[in-house]
């Protein structure tokens, strides 16, 4: 039986048998004992299922990416040890050296660093495109050599709103997957696999654990890409990997579960990404509850945006949905539910203004963090995106003046308060 969202939220990924565990257990080992040389040399060439060392894979990190797998509606899902590493994995498990990706401008500041920056090095050209670019822009993106399109759903911390459907047809008229990041939003509010979206990652960190208490991210394969009808562009997939065996992951697990082995057998084995059991018991309980918190993050941070919207000392508010956002269609088709409870605006006065305004709040911390039950506030210019400099910052939509406001579960009238006094503060 098919089971809705919420109770997946609950119940998902471990399903304990008569007398088990009604919890989730946590299999705190690096290690597991079989009987002979020969079982285990199975295991190692891929022919049969099971552990053999936990920095490839373990029970109680297995049972929590089933879970998120189910939530997404995926065929196969690993868990890594950040949501970075994640983005990391699933742009290089079929870009190498030589390779091109196409990204949106407006990504993370972080993944924009790893792609600009320390995959270059590594031999992976990217070509960045504003996520409301023309189709003609969008189509001389594109190259020979390009391997996948990379987008997120709601782009940190622009907060705009990622047209998957339309990214999705370009990329697949190129032969590649759409690769979309869906920390924002969740599988609650949007699943980009119903939308053409190939692989989806997550920052597990932010709202899937929801409390700020371990790292984690996720890969999700929705099991649809034909890597051997594109054979000729996937050859980490479509011919023998040498270092493990001689396996062609696309004959030997299909379209299924070919993307999601070779993350594994590959990638994690060789960089050791990997999610500890602990984190991954954390990142579950953070999951039961996921339904019910980004119902309410979506209800404060609708109160908050409308807030602000009003406010005389705010030039600006970007959050989708408010009417007259520039992306309230987008949100309206993508995320009808909510989006998510972060929000961005600019405070007249510009980055002096905004630098003030950080320093007079008093319940909403600062915070690099994001996407918490607690609230928290952050000036991208002079944090996490201080490594861009003016233009790169306006090609990711990130202006001097902008704060973001990460909406959290608390009474909104408290949190608005604090924001209205910080405000009402401001020198004039």
């Amino acid at each position: 039986m098919d089971k809705r969202i919420e109770t997946i939220c609950v119940q998902g990924g471990y399903e304990p048998g008569n007398g088990e565990p009604r919890q989730l257990p946590i299999i705190q080992s690096t290690t597991f004992k079989y009987d002979t040389s020969e079982h285990m040399a199975k295991l190692f060439d891929l022919e049969e299922n099971g552990y053999f060392y936990s920095r490839l894979q373990n029970p109680t990190v297995d049972m929590v990416a089933k879970k998120i797998c189910q939530l997404e509606g995926g065929s196969a899902a690993m868990l890594t040890s950040s949501g970075q590493a994640a983005n990391f994995f699933a742009v290089f498990n079929i870009a190498t050296a030589g390779d091109h990706v196409v990204a949106s401008s407006t990504i993370y500041g972080g993944t924009f660093n790893l792609f600009h920056v320390t995959m270059r090095k590594m031999g992976v050209e990217f070509t960045f495109v504003k996520p409301d670019c023309s189709d003609e822009e969008l189509e001389a993106a594109f190259r020979p050599n390009t391997k996948a399109v990379f987008g997120e759903t709601i782009a940190n911390p622009a907060v705009i709103v990622f047209d998957i459907e339309r990214f999705a047809k370009a990329a697949h008229r190129h032969g590649v997957p759409l690769i979309v990041d869906n920390t924002f939003a969740t599988p609650i509010n949007c699943r980009p696999f119903e939308w053409g979206a190939d692989i989806v990652t997550h920052s597990t960190t932010k709202y899937m654990d929801g409390h700020g208490a371990a790292l984690g991210g996720a890969i999700v394969d929705a099991g649809k890409f034909d890597w051997m009808a594109h054979a000729d562009k996937f050859p980490g997939l479509t011919t023998p990997d040498d270092s493990y065996h001689g396996v062609v992951y696309a004959q030997r697990f299909g379209t299924e579960g070919a993307f999601i082995t070779k993350a594994t057998a590959q990638l994690m084995r060789d960089f050791g990404s990997m999610q500890s059991p602990q984190n991954a018991y954390y990142l579950n309980l953070g999951l039961e509850s996921l339904a019910l918190r980004m119902e309410r993050h979506c209800a404060n941070a609708q109160r908050m945006a409308e807030f602000l919207l009003g406010h005389d000392a705010v030039s600006w508010v970007t959050y989708c949905g408010l009417p007259g956002d520039k992306c309230y269609e987008l949100g309206r088709k993508y995320l009808p539910k909510g989006s998510c409870g972060v929000l961005s605006f600019g405070v007249k006065g510009g980055r002096k203004a905004a630098e003030e305004f950080m320093k007079k709040l008093k319940t909403i911390a600062i915070e690099t963090h994001v996407a918490d039950t607690r609230s928290c506030c952050l000036h991208p210019a002079s944090a996490t995106h201080r490594q861009m400099n003016d233009r790169e910052l306006e090609e990711a939509g990130v202006k001097p003046e902008l704060i973001r406001l990460s909406v959290g579960i608390e009474n909104v009238d408290d949190l608005i308060a604090d924001v209205k006094q910080a405000l009402d503060g401001l020198s004039k």
